[in-house]
């Protein structure tokens, strides 16, 4: 666990950018990233991070279905709800195993056969958000334990920002679904109608998928930014983990993918509930992936001040976003125990 709950209640804390840190990640010595890096694998091991990766796959879960009925119905005003499923299908069949891209078209066939109006249809989306947001509270949680801090936001403005996380995820969902839709017919079609001609197509067809790699590193570097009651520092170092957790995903997918191609026993073992199993199961894995890019993102920061001469050894020096919360907690704590003892006393005659 990054530590810095006892360092950041005081005011001598060093901002997340303090002068005497390394401005960018090549500022860094080779003996700091050697131990940024067996930190993370330690770290990660100790702050029980595939046990929070399980907690975050209930959650998100849970989160899928009301998420995509929202997407669906927003989309759906504009007369696009199916053609977004059609396309995020595309996209899961080309990163996702099979079997859990069977059990993600059961899930769109669902949220999209859900019609609604009016009132109700204003309510669904609200709903559905509120609903996903549960994702984001847990993954806010798990981010507190990396950084060894207590919730000190109040719930209102805890949920406030979980609900902007959840919202602003989901228009990047939208973002990264249309990037990969635009192949090069429909390219040549737009490039034709704005009359870009021909290099455009192959412009597109180069710049295409980069660009759907930034949206997902800013996706995911919105969640570690946000979600923690620490200030982070600038976007260049959050964008280190969140590209990490990329390659994480991207490989361990891959190798998931293969084992349940060719050596593995679930659909003996589970039958019908297989393709819902390794959908979990690859939904576990890109969870701990995203946990490893943010333990990568605390000790890179650890390294930051280490190399800066601030000791950090301990604990990460950052500090808290908010103490309001903890704060309340611990008056009435502290109220509580006095009075067991008085209840304790008591019993005893008077005697302490």
């Amino acid at each position: 666990m990054a530590d810095t709950s006892m360092s950041s209640s005081t005011q001598k804390t060093p901002l997340p950018d303090d002068a005497r840190k390394p401005a960018w990640p090549w500022h860094l010595e080779p003996r700091s990233w050697r131990y940024a890096l067996r930190k993370t694998v330690r770290e990660f091991n100790s702050d029980n991070c595939p046990d929070s990766a399980a907690a975050l796959t209930y959650y998100a879960v849970l989160a899928v279905i009301p998420a995509l009925i929202a997407l669906v119905s927003i989309l759906g005003l504009l007369g696009n709800g199916q053609k977004f499923s059609d396309m995020l299908t595309s996209i899961a069949e080309q990163v996702a195993p099979e079997s859990a891209v069977a059990l993600l078209n059961t899930i769109l066939d669902q949220a999209s056969s859900r019609q609604f109006a009016g009132t109700a249809l204003i309510v669904s989306i609200v709903v559905g958000i509120w609903s996903a947001s549960a994702y984001t509270g847990a993954f806010s949680r798990a981010m507190n334990r990396v950084y060894g801090v207590a919730e000190g936001r109040t719930f209102i403005k805890l949920k406030f920002i979980q609900l902007v996380v959840t919202l602003i995820g989901m228009l990047l969902v939208v973002v990264m679904t249309v990037l990969v839709a635009i192949g090069d017919t429909t390219a040549a079609a737009i490039s034709q109608y704005l009359g870009l001609g021909e290099q455009a197509v192959l412009i597109w067809s180069i710049v295409k998928w980069p660009l759907f790699l930034v949206t997902i590193i800013l996706a995911i570097a919105l969640l570690y930014y946000a979600t923690p009651n620490i200030k982070q520092p600038k976007f260049r170092w959050i964008s280190m983990g969140a590209l990490v957790a990329v390659v994480a995903i991207v490989v361990m997918t891959a190798g998931f993918s293969f084992y349940v191609a060719n050596f593995s026993s679930y659909d003996r073992t589970y039958g019908a509930l297989a393709g819902a199993v390794i959908f979990l199961v690859w939904v576990w894995l890109s969870n701990l992936a995203l946990l490893f890019g943010a333990e990568f993102d605390a000790e890179l920061e650890r390294a930051r001040q280490l190399q800066a001469g601030i000791p950090a050894e301990a604990g990460i020096q950052l500090p808290l976003r908010s103490r309001k919360k903890f704060v309340k907690s611990n008056a009435k704590e502290a109220k509580d125990i006095a009075e067991g003892a008085g209840i304790r006393v008591e019993q005893n005659g008077g005697k302490r």
